[in-house]
């Protein structure tokens, strides 16, 4: 009786514009992410010896096993709705260059395991250009946010985050991700714990379209009373993951209930 196996969901290689507000880093990066199907046994980073993103040019890197954090950007992470895990390198080491890239998964049973894609330029030099001609408009457009008090009157279920698109504000198509945690700040920012997000990937099998051009959501968890909440969202050129090709990170937001 064969035992669980290692399946990769998608990949992402892509390149990442880090607009969040740490001070020192580039904001010209590039990420790996490795996505699992659930095993149906033990959890996936037990079954992984290694994982290797390789590119143009001789560029290889690993992809640690081990928790990602906030600081390392280097490892696994637990999605609670999906019961799987992902892999993600974080790497502030500029742009990648155009060309294929491929992640290739080794088990501690020896089974290797790989996907590849292509990575393009052109989409997140528009999508990057858009954004920075319309950087302050977007910050300031997000409601609630920028540390804002809720009401005491207000509701918390159904809460509705608004923002300004790139649509709205330069014409400019991309595709919208939207995650939100428990906290004030994004030192506070807990991916491996997320209070709800907005997963595109998923939402695309039933509407192809999901996360275009979007410029609000409804949080589908409620949230508690006298909580901060802080959150970030992400602007992308596809929701597929294997299709992406730019990832831009913008300020963290923040509001209380």
């Amino acid at each position: 009786m064969s035992g669980p196996t290692i399946k990769i969901y998608d990949i992402m290689a892509c390149n990442v514009f880090w607009d969040f507000a740490t001070p020192g880093t580039p904001r010209e990066q590039h990420k790996f992410l490795v996505a699992f199907y659930p095993t149906g046994g033990p959890p996936i980073p037990e079954l992984i010896e290694r994982i290797t993103a390789r590119g143009p040019d001789g560029y290889s890197v690993e992809i640690a096993n081990q928790k990602f954090t906030g600081l390392n950007k280097n490892g696994h992470i637990y999605d609670r709705t999906t019961n799987a895990h992902w892999y993600m390198l974080n790497l502030d080491t500029g742009f990648m260059k155009e060309g294929e890239y491929t992640i290739e998964v080794v088990g501690k049973d020896g089974s290797v395991t790989s996907k590849s894609r292509f990575q393009k330029d052109a989409p997140g030099k528009a999508i990057v250009g858009a954004y920075l001609e319309n950087q302050k408009k977007m910050y300031e457009a997000y409601v609630p946010g920028q540390g804002a008090q809720l009401s005491r009157a207000s509701a918390l279920k159904d809460v509705e985050v608004k923002w300004a698109s790139l649509k709205d504000l330069a014409g400019q198509d991309a595709f919208y991700i939207f995650r939100l945690s428990r906290g004030s700040n994004i030192k506070e920012f807990d991916t491996q714990n997320l209070h709800w997000w907005d997963n595109i990937f998923l939402q695309r099998f039933t509407d192809p379209n999901a996360g275009l051009n979007r410029n609000r959501v409804v949080i589908g968890n409620e949230l508690s009373a006298g909580t901060p909440y802080v959150y970030f969202t992400e602007i992308t050129d596809s929701n597929a993951m294997g299709e992406t090709n730019i990832c831009v990170f913008q300020p963290h937001q923040s509001f209380a209930t």
